[in-house]
């Protein structure tokens, strides 16, 4: 009767474990970030609150290596589309990675994309910015937009080229940019 008693017993708290992990992807996502685990706000309830005529979707990516690491780690930032018609345009951008990222529209160097002085610090010069996106669920800037988290921006923009990028240290060195054209 003890061995029935116990697998009982056992199949109770299976039924109890997946009743809270369901409780809890429903309520969140649950993500990890350096180490630790959080929950984070759904995607479908971090909204911009005024749509524009123009929305960008923009993507924040991370895998691979890491500071600790060998490996060189994966940075990207990718905008749908990659190209506008002139005026007002909604950047909506979601944290896919592991790590926080931030988001800024900046005019093309004369370089071209990727070419901004890096400083020792690991951050570029931000001054010719032209809006930033980087609260977790809210709009502007903030302290960074953190895994499974969206960020948006809403800005007035002339035809010319631009450069999106993170300016978190170290991301726009290994690669944490796009190009981005208004027509």
């Amino acid at each position: 009767m003890a061995p029935r008693l116990r697998s009982h017993g056992l199949l109770v708290l299976v039924v109890v474990l997946l009743a809270a992990a369901s409780t809890a992807l429903i309520g969140g996502l649950v993500a990890t970030n350096q180490g630790s685990i959080r929950t984070v706000t759904s995607l479908t309830s971090c909204q911009p609150s005024h749509e524009t005529r123009q929305v960008v979707q923009v993507g924040l990516y991370d895998a691979g290596g890491g500071m600790m690491s060998q490996a060189p780690m994966m940075l990207r930032l990718l905008p749908s589309p990659p190209s506008i018609s002139a005026g007002q345009v909604t950047f909506v951008v979601t944290n896919y990675g592991a790590l926080d990222h931030e988001f800024l529209v900046l005019p093309m160097p004369a370089d071209g994309v990727g070419t901004r002085p890096v400083g020792s610090d690991g951050k570029i010069d931000e001054a010719q910015s032209l809006g930033e996106a980087s609260t977790s669920c809210g709009a502007g800037p903030g302290n960074g937009i953190s895994t499974g988290s969206r960020s948006w921006v809403t800005l007035t923009l002339r035809p010319g080229n631009y450069e999106l990028l993170c300016d978190v240290a170290w991301h726009y060195a290994d690669g944490m940019y796009a190009a981005f054209t208004v027509s």
